[in-house]
């Protein structure tokens, strides 16, 4: 279980409940008198009661698939959920060329990008080529042309680099190694996601964005093997709070988790503690 059974938290919540119970239980009393026969069996029941909302709250804290949360001043989402049913602007990671072949080497076809790609791009994907080869970037987030390689583009971007397409957020993420594999060092994942909340500060016109937990699929971040899905919400969490990005109202930033990472993620953790972090 991702939350012991005497968390503090969860008896402060226990507490809260039993406090308006008990306020309640003692008017109640005040105007009806229990038969002293039958104190006995109404006291065991009465604790009993609260046993089974203690459970309750413990139960409910181990399954928690949605949370509300304040990141100065912005209102963040964190749920279970299918990112591309979501409104407003959604984030979709791709490599440093902006990539889209899907042939399991590449993109893989299981991945948020591959499946993008194959089911949500609804055009030809010639058609996203020409619009990622003419989007307007700024002069710094092109990099240099790796003529050399030979399966996919031949043009970097620079990591956090942001291409609008139709209501998508596509995102140069993850950095390729000569074998393919999509690697990261730390320092790079945070240079994304701080230039990555840049970027969404300038394109985003006042709609709500949501994201993926960036590294939670394939991508190898090295030297840190072990590094869990919540600690890489908690990653972008501080890194959106360091940020000058900031939601107006009602826009807000959603973070989507995968139904099969839930289980790695303690929400009631990221709930209780100052923005989420």
């Amino acid at each position: 279980m991702k939350v012991d059974f005497f968390d503090r938290r969860v008896v402060e919540n226990f507490l809260k409940i039993t406090s308006g119970i008990s306020a309640a239980l003692s008017l109640f009393v005040l105007f009806f008198e229990i038969p002293v026969a039958h104190k006995t069996t109404y006291g065991w029941i009465f604790i009993g009661l609260l046993g089974l909302f203690y459970l309750a709250i413990w139960v409910w804290s181990n399954n928690l698939y949605k949370i509300d949360i304040n990141v100065e001043g912005s209102e963040v989402t964190i749920k279970v959920g299918d990112i591309f049913s979501e409104s407003g602007l959604k984030a979709i990671a791709f490599n440093e060329y902006f990539d889209t072949l899907v042939d399991n080497k590449i993109i893989a076809e299981n991945s948020l990008n591959g499946i993008f790609i194959q089911k949500y791009l609804g055009v030809p994907i010639s058609e996203l080529d020409r619009h990622i080869e003419n989007y307007s970037f700024e002069k710094n987030e092109k990099l240099d042309s790796n003529l050399e390689r030979k399966l996919g583009k031949k043009l970097r971007y620079k990591i956090g680099t942001i291409c609008v397409y139709k209501d998508f957020l596509l995102a140069a993420f993850t950095k390729f190694d000569d074998d393919n594999k999509a690697v990261l060092t730390m320092p790079e994942y945070l240079e994304f996601l701080i230039t990555f909340w840049d970027k969404v500060n300038k394109v985003y016109a006042q709609q709500s964005v949501s994201t993926p937990v960036f590294g939670s699929g394939i991508t190898r971040i090295k030297g840190h093997k072990a590094i869990s899905d919540e600690d890489l919400l908690k990653i972008m969490l501080w890194t959106f709070r360091i940020s000058e990005m900031r939601f107006k109202y009602p826009a807000r930033l959603t973070i989507v988790i995968h139904k099969d990472k839930i289980d790695k993620i303690n929400l009631l953790d990221i709930k209780s503690a100052r923005n989420g972090v």
